[in-house]
């Protein structure tokens, strides 16, 4: 160690930045446990912002050349790089980082970069597009191969970072993307992207499209302690192109897979820390076969002080073959901190509770009409939503289309299959019929609009249990349906057990099938059961009827639509923070590069995870439509029973991050970018202040903002008089007069203070 040390301090003699930065990593590799999982902490991953405007100053990359037509004659068609012998570029994105010196106007709006055919030496030429047709004239002998046609209405002057000499070239803005590495520090910004109200006076629940490590930071800002529940279901590193790192897919025989993982998720762990209440919350992460033992490793030296535990949970029944095995469950891992309890596992049977009645409509791989053709016949409903006839079952061969309903009547089908195929009721038309008798049978909220109708049945098991006195028939609703409960002295409370075996949280069913039903047409890899996470966090959250969850790989926005109906079950007002960013998956981002389109443009960031599945499928559980305005064709199942089609009494909002300026930030130029900041950290609830006030002062239903500290009275008197509000921002450089507004301010409201360059609240530097 002494030898080291002696050789450290010559390096500082002959090189200080060298001899720093070895200084450094001497420090970091003798800190290291003797014991434990030790592995690389590998380069910061430097993460590509295709929609951040390019600034003087910017690191950026060189993006690969876009395929564009070729010029042949006078004439223009579409013609592949091959077709002329010059073999076409297939290059990812220059991995080298440059720094932009200057941008410059160029006068002419598009410019075309040439290379001479048919000749020994590689001619190169870069000419303006209003000349190209002189420079192919029709029977010229010198041809030209259009390499590139840059739109170069600004350049850019670039400088290599990091080179041994001196590198610089210009490139056209458009060609460039900026690179924020981890190590940079960050002025985070928001914009709202779209919103949908349906839940009155609830927080909304928010969903950010950005780079999760950069909105974590942001969030230590607006949430620092008070993250009630944090559930994540990171890339399980299989090798296939699930994750990324520093802009390319790890592979499958990557030497350093593992710890680029594990350096990956530690990073983001270490900030999630800092958001959980210490005091009482939960830390909920799934994985597969892959990391599970790294994963457990890595949270025992990251969270001593929590109490972990692992649980097996089958996902899909039918298993996928892994190294001559089936492989059927994953693995769930959960760290309870402070005082966080299990609320208890009730099984049903809960005593003196309503029991769940059953969707007549039959599902499952049984649910289809040839399985049961007896089961495939019309109800008919009248016009104010109530059952009034059960109709015939239908031969094999007869279409449905050819019963026609008695005028005044609506003929409701058994649900038709995601393929097509005819669905079937539970049960045949006879046993329906003696059920509507005995009060057994009851309709959902019935929309004649959307054609919604859901119809509900008491079980012939049910049925024996009320004969045997296990169930309670309290009497009947003013339709003659059987109000019927679990006994008050029944039911017992257990610990859930760490080994799930249930139907409910199939992938494949009630994770993919969900989604299809949503979002028809559109694919996601692997979704989670949406029922697989509701039961997880019901552990944690039953009894915090208003808590804060948080998904920083939020994926297709699945804890999102649990928390929704959790909320929904008791009436709660918990919300969930969903992260995601917009990355295309690695199949529809090779079919959209031979088509010309790059990150950043329109036609790409459509089908990024964020636009294309998390905000449409949140947007569509809440309203019960599809992406094209259509009810959607399905039922809730389990826990609580009830169509789709319903949607949700919540509202929730959509956000881009952005990076601001230094500069904007501190002269209150992107005052807009950070209010939905200020109102996140408020509670996310209600109207929000996107604009500095004109009076100084302002309030919103949550909070409010003091810009001009002359104006604190009239600011405290009205706060005075509002309900329901949280904090108090007040916007000043002298403590002494923040501290003597603070003490004015009415009990029970926090005050907050925030600097006047706006630089000290919200700039985060990255990778400390």
């Amino acid at each position: 160690m002494s030898r080291l040390t002696d050789l450290i301090a010559k390096a500082k003699a002959n090189d200080l930045r060298l001899g720093v930065d070895l200084d450094r990593e001497f420090k970091i590799l003798s800190s290291r446990l003797p014991f434990g999982l030790n592995f690389e902490r590998h380069s910061p991953e430097a993460v590509e912002l295709p929609l951040r405007p390019i600034r003087k100053g910017d690191k950026v990359r060189v993006l690969p050349e876009r395929l564009r037509p070729i010029l042949v004659g006078n004439t223009v068609r579409i013609v592949p790089k091959q077709d002329l012998g010059i073999e076409a570029d297939k290059k990812k994105s220059d991995k080298w980082l440059w720094q932009v010196r200057k941008i410059a106007k160029v006068a002419d709006g598009e410019i075309a970069e040439l290379q001479l055919l048919d000749s020994d030496e590689a001619v190169i030429e870069k000419v303006s597009l209003d000349e190209l047709l002189k420079v192919v004239p029709k029977g010229t002998q010198r041809l030209w191969h259009v390499k590139a046609i840059h739109k170069a209405k600004k350049t850019a002057d670039l400088e290599l970072l990091g080179g041994s000499e001196s590198e610089t070239q210009t490139v056209a803005l458009g060609d460039l993307v900026v690179v924020a590495e981890f190590r940079d520090t960050i002025f985070p910004g928001l914009i709202s992207t779209g919103t949908v109200q349906r839940g009155g006076d609830k927080p909304c629940h928010t969903v950010i499209n950005g780079e999760n490590y950069h909105v974590l930071k942001a969030l230590t800002y607006t949430h620092r302690g008070t993250v009630d529940a944090v559930y994540i279901d990171p890339p399980y590193n299989t090798g296939a192109k699930d994750w990324k790192y520093n802009n390319d897919y790890v592979e499958k025989d990557d030497l350093y897979r593992h710890s680029k993982w594990l350096a990956m998720i530690e990073r983001r762990l270490l900030v999630a820390k800092e958001l959980l209440n210490p005091a009482d919350s939960v830390l909920i992460v799934t994985i597969d076969e892959k990391e599970y033992l790294r994963l457990g490793l890595l949270l025992e030296q990251l969270f001593p002080e929590a109490r972990i535990q692992m649980v097996s949970s089958v996902i899909n029944p039918k298993g996928v073959p892994r190294d001559g095995f089936s492989r059927v469950d994953e693995y769930i891992f959960v760290a309870q901190f402070g005082t966080c309890e299990i609320c208890g596992d009730v099984k049903e049977g809960s005593a003196g509770k309503e029991v769940r009645w059953r969707g007549l409509t039959r599902t499952g791989a049984n649910g289809v009409r040839g399985k049961s053709p007896g089961a495939f016949y019309p109800i008919f409903f009248n016009i104010e939503g109530k059952i009034v006839e059960v109709g015939d079952s239908l031969p094999l061969d007869q279409d449905a289309k050819s019963v026609k309903a008695r005028e005044g009547l609506i003929a409701v089908w058994p649900t038709p299959r995601p393929d097509g195929e005819d669905g079937r009721w539970s049960v045949v038309p006879d046993t329906l019929r003696d059920l509507i008798r005995l009060g057994a049978v009851r309709t959902g909220k019935v929309n004649l609009e959307k054609k919604s109708f859901p119809i509900f049945y008491l079980t012939s098991e049910q049925l024996a249990a009320i004969e045997a006195g296990d169930l309670i028939v309290q009497g009947k609703t003013p339709d003659g349906v059987l109000k019927v409960y679990f006994k008050e002295d029944g039911g017992r409370v257990s610990a859930p057990r760490t080994v799930w075996d249930k139907v409910s949280h199939s992938a494949s069913e009630h994770g993919s099938m969900i989604l299809r039903a949503l979002l028809p047409g559109r694919k996601f890899p692997f979704p989670k059961s949406l029922y697989a996470v509701e039961d997880v966090l019901r552990l944690f959250v039953r009894a915090r009827k208003t808590a804060t969850i948080l998904d920083f790989f939020a994926g297709s926005g699945t804890t999102a639509h649990a928390v929704m109906r959790l909320n929904r079950l008791d009436g709660g007002k918990r919300q969930c923070i969903s992260v995601t960013n917009n990355e295309v998956a690695a199949a529809e981002q090779e079919a959209l590069c031979t088509k010309g389109i790059r990150p950043g443009d329109a036609d790409w960031e459509q089908f990024g995870i964020c636009d294309y599945i998390t905000k449409p499928r949140i947007k569509a559980a809440i309203t019960g439509e599809t992406p094209d305005g259509k009810p959607i064709n399905d039922d809730y199942k389990f826990t609580d029973e009830f169509p789709m089609v319903e949607g949700f009494e919540e509202n929730a909002e959509f956000f881009t991050l952005t990076y601001e300026t230094p500069i904007s930030v501190s002269h209150n130029l992107a005052f807009a970018r950070i209010a939905p900041l200020l109102w996140m950290r408020a509670g996310a609830r209600g109207r929000r202040i996107d604009e500095l006030p004109a009076d100084g002062w302002a309030v919103a239903d949550a909070y409010g903002l003091l810009t001009e500290v002359d104006a604190a009275t009239p600011f405290i008197k009205f706060m005075s008089k509002a309900k329901n509000l949280r904090i108090a921002y007040l916007v000043t450089d002298d403590d002494r007069r923040f501290q003597a507004i603070a003490k004015r301010l009415p009990d029970g409201i926090e005050p907050v203070r925030l600097y006047e360059s706006y630089l000290s609240n919200f700039s985060f530097a990255n990778g400390e």
